[in-house]
């Protein structure tokens, strides 16, 4: 009895934390047509291995995701982003069991350990001093910091775990943070030198520049650069700043359309408030309102600003703009150095592409080898094919004439059963 009582109240603990962990206000509330939708797809025998309608997914995404079975969600997500990419990318972690790496010391401690309280501080699940919310965050945290030695720990990393474990156990939120590190990208921007973050400023710089040319205008006549306001927009995912509701909502579209999502926040932000960022004449109080007024401006903005995403496309745009931010990096770095330096640049890079021609024919080669492979597989698997059909029709002949025989003594056993039998005496008489 006492083993069933500890069960039940294992169970109503894992209950209260659940109810914890989702205490937060939704932006689209999720109808229930919608969210049967969903169920019914998470529900799906084998589902890890369905593609799914892209339409269907997007739809549903756009129309809602329920609180309640968002983390599961986010898992259907990724694995539809592994069954459409069957050839992960090459910067991939070792697999090292997570269990494994929690017994490991991390160099990154006391970062982690500082960054624990300023997480989410007014959250219930993590308010607690090294409350189960904290103690489960930096087990994360640790253990992709030893994972993933290049990047360790970056500050903006607890709050993109700390989303993540809100909606599902420790260990799936480890795995899913892996998988938008390295999967989805988001790496990049935390590795030490931090340019793909300064790439990321350029390019929403452009964007505004395209879409929103006046407000553009406003931010550089006051020396205003994306910088100044959205570096922790990028490097939270927006969790730093807004609302929880509003922040699960940027995840929900992060798993759907990979970091092109929190350009599309961003641009879309920035440009549903901008009559009011354009009130603001002076660096500091618009500065002020971007960062503190902005994300507090009510839920019915918040749904605008979502609704919009769903309708943007700019994949083009930001490959253009990282060309052209390199483009004017390397003039810049050019400008500044004489004939010989050129020179010795020029050699380096000639080397450098020399090398990628090199590695690339490899690949090359052991591609056109397992397309050769490949190739002898499948002739040998129809000349079985055709071998099976063979021998399908040979049975199938035999079955024909076999019944045709049966049928045949079936009928003489017919003709033998209508004549009447002789009696002994009447064969002896006969003989």
């Amino acid at each position: 009895m006492e083993k069933e009582n500890q069960k039940l109240q294992a169970s109503e603990n894992n209950l209260q934390n659940r109810r914890l962990k989702l205490d937060y206000e939704e932006i689209t509330p999720c109808l229930k047509d919608v969210t049967l939708i969903w169920e019914k797809m998470l529900s799906t025998p084998g589902r890890s291995k369905i593609k799914f309608d892209v339409e269907k997914i997007h739809s549903a995404v756009g129309q809602g995701v329920p609180r309640h079975h968002r983390g599961e969600i986010w898992k259907f997500l990724a694995e539809q982003y592994h069954l459409k990419h069957q050839f992960p990318s090459k910067q991939q972690p070792k697999d090292t069991p997570y269990k494994e790496l929690l017994k490991q010391l991390t160099s990154q401690q006391h970062a982690i350990l500082i960054d624990l309280g300023r997480t989410f501080p007014t959250h219930p699940y993590f308010s607690a001093q090294l409350g189960a919310g904290q103690l489960s965050l930096y087990n994360i945290l640790k253990a992709y910091s030893l994972l993933d030695q290049e990047v360790g720990y970056c500050q903006g990393l607890s709050f993109v775990a700390g989303v993540l474990l809100l909606h599902m156990s420790e260990e799936d939120a480890f795995k899913m943070l892996k998988f938008l590190m390295f999967d989805m990208g988001l790496r990049k921007q935390y590795r030490p030198d931090m340019t793909i973050l300064q790439i990321q400023m350029y390019q929403l710089s452009r964007l505004l520049h395209d879409y929103h040319r006046d407000l553009y205008n406003h931010l550089e006549e006051h020396e205003i650069g994306p910088s100044l306001y959205a570096a922790p927009w990028f490097l939270t995912m927006f969790a730093s700043q807004f609302p929880l509701g509003f922040v699960s909502r940027v995840f929900d579209m992060l798993f759907l359309q990979g970091s092109e999502a929190i350009f599309k926040v961003a641009l879309s932000l920035l440009g549903s408030h901008k009559p009011l960022i354009l009130q603001h004449e002076n660096l500091e109080t618009i500065v002020d309102f971007i960062k503190s007024t902005l994300p507090n401006l009510g839920l019915v903005q918040m749904e605008k600003t979502i609704s919009q995403v769903f309708e943007m496309d700019i994949a083009k745009q930001l490959q253009a703009y990282e060309v052209e931010y390199h483009v004017l990096q390397d003039e810049l770095i050019d400008s500044s150095l004489n004939d010989n330096q050129r020179l010795d640049k020029l050699e380096k890079a000639n080397s450098s592409l020399r090398k990628q021609n090199f590695d690339l024919l490899e690949e090359l080669q052991v591609a056109n080898g397992k397309i050769q492979n490949l190739e002898a597989t499948v002739e040998l698997l129809l000349t079985n094919e055709g071998k099976l059909k063979q021998s399908i029709l040979t049975l199938e002949q035999e079955r024909a004439t076999l019944l045709k025989a049966v049928e045949e003594m079936q009928k003489k056993l017919g003709d033998t059963d209508g004549k009447p039998l002789l009696s002994r005496q009447e064969h002896m008489d006969g003989d």
